[in-house]
């Protein structure tokens, strides 16, 4: 069977450079801001004569437009966005178009102002962390009945957190290299890679607690390994199939939602690995209370294969061991009981 959790230091350790390496690209490059979040104005436009992308926006630069982006909807339409024009600004923009490409027709003009900007940044931040609050409570609530509920919750959030820190880090990369700009697509995306990744985690760590009421092993990292395998493929069939609807929207919707769908891909992506190897990694670590190995280096020895046990037939349905918590105890003697596993003697 598959050592999963035996390498849970490695895996948190890959994360945590992954994590790093994010913030590292948050703080260098920042985030591009679009209009939404921005101020400005988006000018929908098209040209009866046929006009590459790439032309458009040299031909912007060439105008004195230094912070503007353009992007292309399936219809074949150009939105352009760029500061908060006025109306004659706006009129002063197409002539030079005209002059340039031909005739230009006007599809649609969005103007924001620097206010509605800053109240929907306010919104979108609020939105965030209300949804991460009810996570925690939401999964400490339904593993109530777990020992330490709690523990469950915060690492749902910490696995969250690391998510949506990956999916900033690339929009980081994607707008110094590329000039992506955030917009109210984005957080659309944010909070939809929010849902799927507690989904998947949800489901791990419900797998983990129907294996602990089994009594599968009186250790609980042989239970949390042995639930990770047993929901390896359908954690990875499940993600594949939703790539593959969110693969489709991007080749064939286009810009329109284009922030939506990448963001949305990266979450699945980086979401099935913090589910299988952040979230349950982290649980154990602190069942096992292992904070402080993190400042050593991982063994790179593999520990030696567990003795394999004797069967131990079936769990008692009401005593249990308070030396080693297993089940599989046995009558002794005047009314006493066995541990099978530890063999000590109790009442």
């Amino acid at each position: 069977m598959l050592d999963i959790i035996g390498k849970r230091f490695w895996f948190l350790l890959i994360s945590g450079a992954l994590a790093l390496i994010c913030i590292i690209f948050l703080v260098t490059f920042g985030l591009e801001l679009g209009v939404d979040f921005s101020s400005g104005s988006i000018l929908t436009v098209s040209f009866e004569q046929e006009v590459d992308q790439g032309q458009l926006e040299r031909e912007l630069a060439g105008l004195g437009y230094t912070s503007v982006s353009v992007e292309r909807n399936p219809e074949g339409d150009f939105l352009i966005s760029t500061v908060e024009l006025t109306t004659e600004e706006k009129t002063q923009l197409k002539e030079n178009l005209v002059a340039k490409f031909g005739t230009v027709n006007e599809k649609g003009f969005e103007r924001v102002d620097p206010v509605i900007a800053k109240e929907t940044a306010r919104i979108a931040a609020i939105a965030v962390a209300i949804a991460a609050v009810g996570i925690l409570l939401y999964i400490t609530w339904a593993f109530r009945r777990m020992p330490s509920p709690f523990r469950y919750g915060t690492c749902g959030i910490l696995a969250l957190v690391f998510n949506v820190l990956v999916v900033l880090g690339v929009f980081a990369i994607l707008g110094a290299l590329f000039g992506w700009r955030i917009n109210l697509m984005f957080i659309t995306g944010i909070l939809a890679v929010i849902g799927y990744s507690v989904n998947n985690t949800v489901v791990i760590f419900d797998r983990i607690r129907e294996n602990l009421i089994k009594g599968v092993s009186s250790s609980f990292e042989v239970v949390v390994n042995n639930s990770l395998v047993e929901s390896l493929s359908r954690s990875f069939n499940t993600s594949l199939t939703t790539v593959l609807v969110v693969l489709a929207l991007l080749l064939f919707v286009g810009a329109s939602i284009r922030n939506f769908t990448v963001a949305l891909l990266i979450g699945i992506i980086i979401g099935t690995y913090s589910s299988l190897y952040v979230a349950p990694a982290l649980l154990v670590v602190w069942e096992k209370g292992e904070w402080g190995r993190f400042i050593k280096r991982p063994s790179l020895v593999r520990p030696a294969a567990p003795r394999i046990k004797p069967a131990l037939g079936k769990p008692h349905p009401t005593k249990t061991c308070p030396k080693c918590g297993s089940r599989y105890v046995e009558p002794a003697y005047e009314g006493r009981f066995r541990c099978k596993e530890c063999s000590k003697i109790f009442t």
